[in-house]
Formats: C-alpha cells, structure tokens, sequence
C-alpha cells in the first residue's frame, strides 16, 4: 500500500480551477480531499494570496517517487514556472508524507521538512484526518496547536469555493 498526503496550493491565475486540475488529476487513487482555505503567501510575502487545500491518495502500485513525478505532472499541466522559491505559482503540489518512507535525498524529503509549521497544509489535513501523524514529529493537531495564534490566524476557510 503506498498512501500519501499531499499539499495543493495556488496564487496565481485562476486558483480555484488549479486546484481543481490537480484533484481532477488525481482522481483515481483519491481518498479524500480537505475544504479550500485562503492563507497569506509564505516566504516571499510581496504576491497574492493562495488557495490551499490537502489530499490524501492511496495507490499500491506507486511508491514516493511515483507520487513526486505525479505531482511535477500536474504541476506541468497548470504550466507552472520556476522563476523565483517560493514565490508566485499557478500551482504547487507537495509530497507531505509517505506511509512508511522517509527520504534525505535532496530531491524528495519525507516528510516535508517544512510541514510542522505551516499551518496552510496541518489545517485542511487536520480537517480529513484528525488523528493524522507526521511521522518524526507526532500528531498534526498537536503540531497545529503549537503554532502561534497569528500563525493559524493566516489560513481562512473558503466555503464558497469546492473542488468536487
């Protein structure tokens, strides 16, 4: 069984049909997708506002770097450039975790290292599975709670927009 989480998040063009492109791409070993948040941008903070949402896939016949290249697919899709880290994209879709994996190479980290303090991707994870584990690092509600309140105050729900 090869299950993983993955981010989604987007600030450029329009947000909600990348999303939507990325959940539409993944349907098949789709297990659950979160509600949209909106969160301030991370890093390099002169550029619009995301659209952000986790996903949980499940497919046996593929492994970390099988979830890395579906991901960079995507990406491809929405025709995103890399011009400037983390700055501006249409979309970008991010390995959180891997069940079972833990990966030091440079290309692909597992987990993500940045995931403990970004509250843009523990929120809507939060939302799909409650009694989520980063693995190295414990429950994603306790790693959430430990967040500064301005932290998780930059992440706001968007019930008006779906991805289904």
């Amino acid at each position: 069984m090869s299950r993983a989480v993955l981010s989604l998040g987007s600030n450029l063009g329009d947000r909600l049909g990348y999303l939507r492109l990325a959940v539409n791409g993944l349907a098949d070993p789709l297990v659950a997708v979160s509600p949209v948040y909106e969160t301030e941008p991370w890093g390099v903070t002169d550029q619009p506002d995301f659209l952000n949402a986790v996903c949980v896939v499940d497919d046996p016949a593929r492994g970390e770097w099988d979830w890395l290249a579906a991901a960079q697919e995507l990406e491809q899709r929405a025709e995103r450039v890399r011009e400037q880290r983390w700055g501006p994209r249409t979309l970008d879709v991010d390995v959180v975790t891997v069940d079972g994996v833990r990966s030091d190479d440079p290309r692909l980290l597992l987990p993500h290292p940045g995931t403990p303090s970004r509250a843009s991707v523990l929120v809507p994870w939060c939302d799909i599975e409650p009694d989520a584990v980063l693995p190295g690092h414990g429950r994603v509600v306790a790693l959430l709670a430990a967040l500064p309140e301005a932290e998780t105050a930059t992440v706001r729900p968007r019930p008006d927009l779906t991805l289904s």
